[in-house]
């Protein structure tokens, strides 16, 4: 069973899990170790969230310190950070996604 941040990665960053210890963002081409990517705690790697979600069509808005907002999905975390990975993951996790497009 996938855990958040792999649902995160897979569905909304693309990336494919390369050996149990690194992602592979095909984009990019590069490797990004799993303890490397953490979205909940680190803001940079939250806001991949938003730039992967706003150019799939997603408007996002912020009160800017505890919620976060994809066109109607609103989410509220301890930091932004946070709420960002939770809206994400609101996104990511809803079964009537077409996930072609995700």
């Amino acid at each position: 069973m996938m855990n958040k941040i792999e649902i995160l990665a897979r569905r909304i960053l693309g990336w494919k899990l390369n050996r149990w210890d690194r992602w592979y963002d095909y984009e990019k081409e590069i490797f990004i170790p799993i303890s490397e990517f953490q979205p909940e705690d680190n803001l940079e790697h939250a806001m991949l969230l938003v730039e992967r979600l706003k150019e799939l069509g997603f408007v996002y808005k912020t009160n800017g310190t505890t919620e976060a907002f994809f066109d109607d999905v609103c989410e509220m975390g301890e930091t932004l950070a946070l709420a960002i990975t939770n809206a994400a993951f609101s996104i990511a996790d809803n079964s009537s996604i077409d996930e072609g497009w995700l």
